[in-house]
């Protein structure tokens, strides 16, 4: 079977919503994931094929792209937070926000595909401050370059009902009745999982997208402090949010970058949240308006 969409990081959050909106509006999806049992909610689509597979393999990611119907569309939706330090950025920064779209241009143009829809990150800048700019900053770089149809997407925090950034917030003040919180000052233009994912559908057959960048915030600017003391509410428990030094921050990310866990913090977040994460006031309005989306806010998060 041929393919309308191969959706790459599909299996996550972002990549669910986007999956169903691409279903809904007719599109058959190619979905490769290497971790199907997580995927149970995406088999449930009528449209959507999930299979196991690493595209980190590029022989894999090739005969991927040998199943796409001609007029197809790839889309890339892989990022991670957190790297070990290094310059410009680590190993995992690399392979997955440098190397894989490497990899997915060469693939397109071996199998003559040429619509590429690319998830940035608001902030995105070779020469940004830290690991996780630098490297997506290259990523764009990697697809500017090449001479496909691409369309770049730059959300700031995209949040929803499974996202993890507010979720993970809302059961942090249930644990505890007071949080000191560094960086409480740094600046969020959150942007709705929905209102992203409809923009990636929606450019599919806008052609006036192709070779453009779009910024995708939402319609508030939120301090770090102000989107805890949301999550707060949202969880409907009180907990006290105290400002620290920044310096403490760094100490504590530091701390944290040593747990056998997933970091809640590195210090290249911080770096990362030195600049703000919003539209400058010189810049285009949010999602612009030749999406036509409704703009959802944080409060009326479902």
């Amino acid at each position: 079977m041929k393919y309308d969409i191969l959706l790459i990081g599909g299996n996550g959050f972002v990549g669910r919503v986007l999956a169903a909106q691409l279903q809904a509006v007719g599109y058959s999806v190619l979905i490769p994931t290497r971790h199907l049992a997580s995927a149970r909610e995406l088999r449930m689509l009528p449209k959507v094929h999930l299979e196991d597979a690493d595209v980190h393999d590029f022989d894999t990611l090739q005969s991927l792209c040998s199943r796409m119907k001609p007029q197809a569309a790839v889309i890339n939706l892989v990022g991670v937070l957190h790297d070990k330090p290094a310059a410009p950025y680590g190993p995992v920064f690399k392979a997955a926000h440098v190397e894989l779209v490497q990899n997915i241009v060469t693939a397109m143009q071996m199998n003559g595909l040429k619509r590429l829809l690319q998830m940035s990150a608001l902030g995105a800048d070779s020469n940004g401050l830290s690991m996780y700019q630098r490297s997506k900053g290259d990523g764009e770089a990697v697809v500017k370059a090449s001479k496909l149809d691409w369309t770049i997407f730059r959300p700031s925090v995209v949040f929803g009902a499974q996202d993890q950034f507010i979720n993970l917030f809302a059961k942090l003040t249930k644990l505890f009745p007071a949080m000191p919180l560094a960086n409480a000052s740094a600046q969020f233009q959150p942007v709705s999982v929905d209102d992203v994912a409809m923009a990636f559908t929606k450019s599919l057959t806008m052609p006036a997208t192709i070779h453009q960048s779009y910024d995708l915030v939402g319609p508030t600017v939120y301090s770090m402090k102000e989107i805890v003391e949301f999550s707060a509410r949202r969880a409907q428990t009180k907990c006290a949010v105290i400002p620290v030094p920044d310096f403490i921050g760094y100490l504590q990310a530091l701390a944290f970058e040593y747990l056998p866990v997933p970091t809640l913090m590195s210090r290249d977040n911080i770096a990362s949240m030195q600049v703000p994460n919003i539209l400058p006031m010189s810049g285009v309005d949010a999602l612009p308006d030749v999406f036509n989306i409704s703009r959802r806010t944080l409060e009326g998060m479902k």
